[in-house]
């Protein structure tokens, strides 16, 4: 008996061993990422929702009882500078207006330049993606003397044109290079089949390779929303005079910068603009895994 007992005392082998111990070392890893990403988050919200004077009392408070919960930060940054708000409402619709024509007006003419880099054979093919990039690279801050001087001579400074075509020219050229890396993994050979059955290269872009590289634009559509969304050299250059047309970053910039402003009136503003962030991404979540899975498949 003794014998045949032994196996099975001898059931931790090095391969339980390791999984066990990496098992509990992911979700730790897993609890801390979350903690440091949430938590900064979590505080803001916290500072946004308390009164002023609890905030001074205790400023290192971690929870909120519901009897203290506050919304008069909130009210004070929605309302309309008449009513003794800071008018934060028209700043997200200016915000919401660039952010979106940036992005809808930056894949319409960078999906089908990605494309012709990707597949298009021409002189300097090869040259043109790194082309892209550097001018990406480029320190914007170099440019925003020279733009400055040109949009004011052309009318446009002070206007939201104008700092939707600077924002279109900013991202243009990295959209083209990252569209253009995904259009490269996509089989020429879905083409040439489609191709065979009577499409034109415009078909072909559209019923195969605009499908199979979703992931990227949803992706690409994100990034260039959030750049737009949180963009403030520009913006201060061209809008800092005429402040019905502020985006939210200007708007948040003027509530840091004034000693007047309550801290639960700045932490309110935060959690305004950093809300349309949030909810686009989880929005357009299932819209890339689709793409994801449907690319997988098709492929």
């Amino acid at each position: 008996m003794a014998t045949a007992a032994a196996p099975a005392r001898r059931g931790w082998s090095r391969d339980t061993v390791e999984t066990r111990v990496f098992g509990v070392l992911r979700v730790m890893m897993i609890l801390f990422l979350l903690v440091i990403t949430v938590f900064p988050f979590y505080y803001m919200v916290l500072l946004s929702l308390r009164p002023l004077d609890r905030v001074l009392q205790d400023p290192g408070a971690l929870w909120l009882p519901p009897s203290e919960v506050e919304l008069g930060s909130y009210a004070s940054v929605v309302a309309p500078p008449s009513a003794g708000g800071q008018g934060f409402l028209s700043f997200i619709a200016n915000s919401a207006l660039v952010a979106l024509g940036t992005v809808a007006l930056t894949l319409l003419v960078a999906l089908p330049g990605a494309y012709a880099v990707s597949r298009l054979r021409f002189f300097g093919h090869r040259q043109v993606s790194v082309l892209f990039l550097a001018v990406y690279l480029f320190p914007p801050i170099l440019l925003a003397v020279p733009l400055f001087v040109f949009f004011t001579r052309i009318g446009l400074r002070g206007t939201l044109v104008g700092l939707l075509i600077v924002y279109i020219s900013q991202v243009v050229a990295v959209s083209i290079y990252m569209l253009r890396n995904y259009f490269d993994t996509v089989p020429v050979s879905l083409e040439e089949a489609a191709a065979i059955d009577g499409c034109s290269r415009l078909g072909v872009m559209r019923r195969v390779s605009l499908p199979l590289a979703m992931p990227a634009i949803i992706a690409n559509a994100l990034f260039i929303f959030m750049i737009a969304w949180n963009e403030f050299l520009f913006a201060l250059l061209f809008l800092i005079e005429e402040r019905d047309r502020w985006t939210v970053s200007l708007g948040l910039s003027q509530l840091a910068g004034s000693i007047e402003i309550p801290t639960t009136v700045l932490m309110a503003g935060s959690v305004i603009i950093t809300i349309p962030i949030v909810v686009v991404f989880f929005a357009s979540e299932r819209l890339l895994t689709e793409g994801l899975t449907a690319g997988a498949e098709k492929g």
